[in-house]
């Protein structure tokens, strides 16, 4: 049986490049990022988002056993899959299909998060890109990335417009939540290896520690810092000073509670980590 890998994280996080880090650098692995077009493996998307919201399990499970089947069927021992669907609808199902799953937690200043992924949501809507959204049972279009809209952390924002950079905040603050709930639900932390992004995917040091966690084999002696980034043509990650706005009213109004895991490892030490302090939040 396969080691499977799969990722903790949001979009706009590094994936791409964490996908390319392991195809040039693993021996034995194959690498996947989002498998749209690998025949007969399970993106986990779209429809399956909406499932895992509204406890559709089995749906879940028979996808997720789709993948296990796909995955089995491929060469190497070790299979990586980059996507950031696993927090969004296969960690519900996921330990009863991988017992022995391993995970990369990824974790990116969540500003730079949400500015990105709003940017690449709104040039879709700008451009009308065809298939990159699906009608869910409320009745509502949603984007097939995304959450659905209707989990508990949005209830406070319904009666207001949310911008799509602060959609994207609550989402990336949710998504955390998911990461710490499911390590600590399923006692996963000691098959979970947590990289801050850029700095530790830029670092050859970090990255062989990771592989060495999960002890697997180099492709060559030295590490090699290549791949692609996905970055946006045209766009700059600098945060502005009203994105800073739009995130201080955002973190006004979010239930407390959200917001714990953040005093915390291995959040304690990032340099946005203030920004998510109720004093630093009261201040602004």
């Amino acid at each position: 049986m396969k080691l499977v890998i799969f990722t903790l994280t949001s979009a706009r996080s590094g994936t791409v490049y964490l996908r390319h880090l392991f195809q040039n650098n693993v021996r034995d692995c194959i690498c996947r990022h989002e498998p749209f077009f690998d025949w007969g493996n399970p993106t986990m998307f779209g429809r399956a988002i909406y499932d895992a919201h509204a406890g559709r399990l089995d749906r879940l499970r028979q996808l997720l056993l789709k993948k296990r089947n796909h995955i089995e069927r491929l060469p190497g021992r070790i299979y990586l899959e980059s996507s950031h669907a696993f927090l969004k609808s296969a960690y519900r199902v996921a330990p009863e299909i991988f017992p022995e799953l391993r995970l990369v937690h990824l974790i990116r200043d969540p500003l730079k998060v949400a500015r990105s992924e709003a940017y690449r949501e709104g040039w879709r809507r700008r451009v009308h890109v065809p298939f990159h959204y699906y009608r869910g049972d409320d009745g509502r279009r949603h984007f097939v990335w995304s959450l659905t809209g209707n989990e508990e952390i949005f209830e406070p924002f319904k009666r207001r417009q949310l911008t799509l950079f602060q959609w994207y905040l609550l989402e990336w603050i949710e998504i955390e939540n998911r990461a710490m709930s499911f390590l600590e639900e399923h006692q996963l932390h000691s098959r979970c290896y947590t990289l801050q992004v850029p700095t530790d995917l830029n670092d050859p040091k970090r990255f062989k520690a990771m592989l060495d966690f999960f002890d697997l084999n180099l492709l060559q002696p030295q590490i090699r810092l290549q791949g692609r980034k996905n970055r946006s043509l045209g766009y700059s990650t600098k945060v502005k000073s009203e994105d800073e706005t739009e995130c201080a009213e955002v973190l006004a109004e979010v239930s407390p509670r959200y917001l714990e895991i953040f005093v915390h490892e291995p959040y304690v030490n990032c340099a946005w980590r203030k920004v998510f302090s109720r004093e630093d939040v009261k201040a602004l």
